[in-house]
């Protein structure tokens, strides 16, 4: 039985009254665990086919997200190569809740101004298809980092990822998002059952700090978003001094506002662990064609005419790829110093910004030659290059030993063509190797391997 904070109990017995009882039970029940199917790599009933979880027949989805499927314990899909593919993201069901009420869609201007760890963002971006722009933000320079590298796993090109506080983002940023999520740092009550070092942390005093916190970060979020747009508001805490108070007094603050819906998780109730998420809607209609305010403009790229080295690797080894739309004429690569990344079409600038990845990074020019990078590998779809080398072709889905040897950093045996080689893993890409003398010479990130 877990120990909770007396001031804890006092106030979710005020809260729940004769259903505190079955909410203080719920602690000793099993924690529900669960993963969200990553559509920009793959289509859900093609993830079913594939996987070894769980039964297809008997799959139970979350209520609240099509796209996501509990597991058992022993499955362990965070060790298994399609994690590593960024198939799909393990994530807390209740979590999957504020991005399903977002609306999130292709070809909009949206923001996660609390992004860390990175499974709203992803989440968010799958809705989006790589089309439109979308902006994660995380104050925690360690966490971004940690976003950064969840960015980089689902295949995700149309993201920019910064390290900034909502004050400085909201400076830059007048009216300009269609949609924005605030996932705000809370007390964590909800995840009392799932941490149990959240309750050593929490006070009253610390709610008291986190709801201040809070309210200053929605006033933010207002002046970055767009007339009609839409704002959620989320939270994993029971307080109705961080939930329902604070969204009574952003509402105040900013009459302008429609309350359009809320919603709360217990996990006596639903299975998962607590959350909690209104749905703002802003007054008002904008113009077709409405940009909003950037204070810096818009990025500035270069054309792939103006960087041989990737042009070159891309005639050598791309195909059907996004950037030979650059030939036509765009400009949306962008150097820092070796490194080129391929923008989203109208990002923002970056100048003054604390930025770990502007779009997709592409790689990096060695001595006049380009090093394709892991973030392009898991960008990429088998046909959109020139060399493919799967590594689990036998057909049954628990044999992945070639694989693991792949991932452990083993050197491969090969015959083919000399080149650049995207491996796979039952179609799905996980990262580069390069052939050469029926050597392939392995190129997954050291910091990545098992």
């Amino acid at each position: 039985m877990i120990n909770l904070p007396k001031d804890f109990e006092i106030r979710m017995q005020d809260m729940l009254k004769d259903a505190y009882p079955d909410f203080v039970r719920s602690y000793d029940g099993k924690k529900c665990q669960a993963l969200r199917v990553n559509t920009l790599k793959t289509g859900v009933e093609e993830f079913l086919e594939k996987q070894s979880f769980f039964d297809r027949e008997s799959a139970r989805r979350v209520p609240w997200e099509s796209r996501g499927f509990y597991y058992e314990e022993t499955a362990q899909p965070g060790k298994h190569p399609f994690h590593e593919a960024g198939v799909y993201y393990i994530q807390e069901p209740s979590a999957m809740l504020p991005v399903s009420l977002l609306g999130a869609g292709p070809n909009e201007k949206i923001l996660d101004l609390c992004a860390a760890p990175g499974g709203k963002s992803t989440q968010i971006a799958s809705y989006m298809e790589n089309k439109g722009f979308l902006l994660c933000n995380e104050i925690h320079p360690a966490r971004a980092k940690i976003l950064s590298q969840n960015i980089e796993r689902m295949g995700i090109k149309n993201a920019l990822v910064t390290n900034e506080t909502p004050q400085k983002l909201s400076e830059l940023f007048g009216e300009y998002f269609d949609r924005i999520l605030v996932d705000a740092p809370c007390s964590g009550e909800g995840m009392f059952r799932k941490n149990e070092e959240a309750i050593g942390e929490w006070s009253l005093e610390n709610v008291r700090l986190c709801a201040e916190r809070q309210a200053a970060i929605l006033d933010c979020a207002d002046l970055m978003l767009r007339a009609g747009g839409t704002l959620v508001y989320s939270t994993c805490t029971f307080s109705r001094e961080e939930n329902e108070e604070n969204v009574e007094g952003f509402l105040q603050r900013h009459p302008g506002y429609e309350l359009i819906r809320m919603e709360r998780l217990y996990p006596h109730m639903a299975e998962g662990e607590g959350h909690f998420a209104a749905v703002l809607k802003k007054g008002g209609d904008v113009p077709a064609g409405y940009q909003g305010f950037l204070q810096n403009g818009l990025q500035r790229g270069i054309s792939i005419k103006d960087v041989k080295e990737f042009a070159d690797f891309q005639n050598e080894n791309l195909k059907n790829f996004e950037s030979r739309l650059l030939e036509e004429g765009g400009e949306r690569i962008v150097k820092f110093g070796g490194q080129l990344y391929l923008m989203p079409k109208g990002m923002p600038s970056v100048a003054g910004l604390k930025v770990l990845r502007a779009g997709l990074h592409l790689g990096e020019i060695k001595k006049n030659r380009f090093e394709p990078s892991h973030a392009l590998a898991l960008a990429l779809k088998e046909d959109e290059a020139a060399h493919c080398m799967e590594l689990c072709s036998d057909a049954d889905k628990n044999d992945m030993s070639v694989t693991n040897l792949y991932l452990n950093g083993q050197t491969l045996v090969r015959q083919g063509e000399k080149g650049w080689y995207l491996m796979t893993c039952r179609g799905y890409s996980i990262g580069w190797g390069k052939l050469a003398g029926q050597v392939m010479k392995n190129h997954y990130p050291k910091g990545l391997r098992k």
